[in-house]
């Protein structure tokens, strides 16, 4: 085994950013949204499907079958949802209002700020944001994507009374580089278009409930605006009674699933290093494996006299401390002689 040192220009960074579709087998657009029975359990305040519904590629029990988002709805007060237990000083303790607090606890890290959503920019609510109660989250899940969701890749499609079909987007290419920056990575707003555009001059299309939503393409959720959609579809309109399961998330998945659209990439980055190992031709022309010299020290092989020749399989990458940290395999052995030079480029992905 013989060694060298790389030098400086024998090492070169690289980075690239691979996009691929978020949803199950590679699949671009989800046009189906299953649920599973048993986990969607309105019944009680404590079930997990008081706090989100879990939405499916297939139907559940089907070979194929898995999670690929999850619908949650939030609210200041806690009205809209069971109250956990009905105590003295416990009323507005429910579902909703965790998930409210949950999702402000994510974006702002501050209990005092609420989600606001803001005016569009070419009416008489320009600079003006809006604060309404309640909130619609759609939380992609973990496994569906690898470093964030893309922006510029979101088309979402909402259907239902009164409706026909509202096709949202992110604003990312529009206003490009109007990120706000948060504790949840990047914000933009959901608008009225699509693969990042917003369609018509206006930003947000509301001007009297602001934006339809946010996008957090970082954390990987979507908060919308109830106050600005229920303006498109009546069926969205929150139900807020206290200590009552009004299910308004049920409501959001039946205007998803009768939406049959949604599109939205996941990106991923993958860092590179080059180590280009040069191997001149009087480096490396004799091999070290020790069944090669008898116990006096000579070669047992006559070929191996003047002119030998070797075959190079592999080159091992050491740390300064001599550690062997990567290995990399050759796809065929390498000739290697007085007479040849070669040059050797190892990829170490991360």
């Amino acid at each position: 085994m013989a060694r060298q040192d790389y030098n400086q220009e024998d090492v070169v960074n690289d980075t690239q950013r691979v996009v691929t579709s978020t949803w199950s087998n590679n699949t671009n657009t989800l046009t189906n949204a299953h649920t599973s029975s048993a986990q969607a359990n309105l019944t009680t305040a404590t079930s997990s499907g008081a706090f989100f519904i879990e939405v499916y590629n297939l139907a559940t029990g089907s070979e194929g079958a898995a999670v690929q988002y999850a619908l949650s709805y939030g609210h200041k007060a806690g009205s809209g949802s069971l109250d956990f237990t009905n105590d003295t000083n416990a009323y507005g303790n429910s579902p909703s209002k965790v998930i409210y607090n949950q999702y402000k606890q994510l974006v702002f890290g501050d209990e005092t700020k609420n989600f606001q959503f803001p005016g569009d920019t070419d009416s008489i609510s320009a600079g003006t944001s809006f604060t309404p109660d309640d909130i619609y989250v759609i939380n992609v899940n973990r496994s569906r994507y690898k470093n964030n969701l893309k922006p510029g890749t979101l088309d979402l499609t909402l259907s239902g009374s009164g409706l026909g079909f509202l096709h949202l987007t992110d604003d990312s290419i529009t206003a490009t580089g109007s990120a706000v920056i948060t504790n949840a990575g990047r914000q933009f707003n959901i608008v009225s278009g699509s693969s990042g555009v917003r369609s018509g001059s206006s930003n947000v299309q509301i001007t009297d409930s602001g934006s339809y939503g946010l996008f957090y393409p970082d954390s990987g959720f979507i908060i919308l605006n109830p106050a600005a959609i229920d303006h498109q579809n009546t069926d969205l309109v929150p139900e807020v009674a206290q200590n009552t399961a009004n299910n308004n998330h049920q409501k959001l998945f039946n205007a998803v699933k009768d939406g049959i659209s949604f599109t939205l990439d996941s990106e991923e980055k993958i860092s590179s290093k080059y180590y280009f190992t040069r191997v001149k031709n009087a480096q490396f022309n004799f091999t070290t494996n020790p069944s090669f010299i008898d116990n006096d020290g000579n070669l047992r092989y006559t070929t191996m006299e003047n002119n030998p020749k070797v075959y190079i399989t592999t080159i091992g990458l050491y740390n300064d401390t001599n550690d062997l940290i990567a290995v990399a395999k050759l796809s065929q052995p390498l000739a290697k002689d007085f007479s040849k030079e070669a040059l050797i480029r190892v990829k170490l992905d991360y």
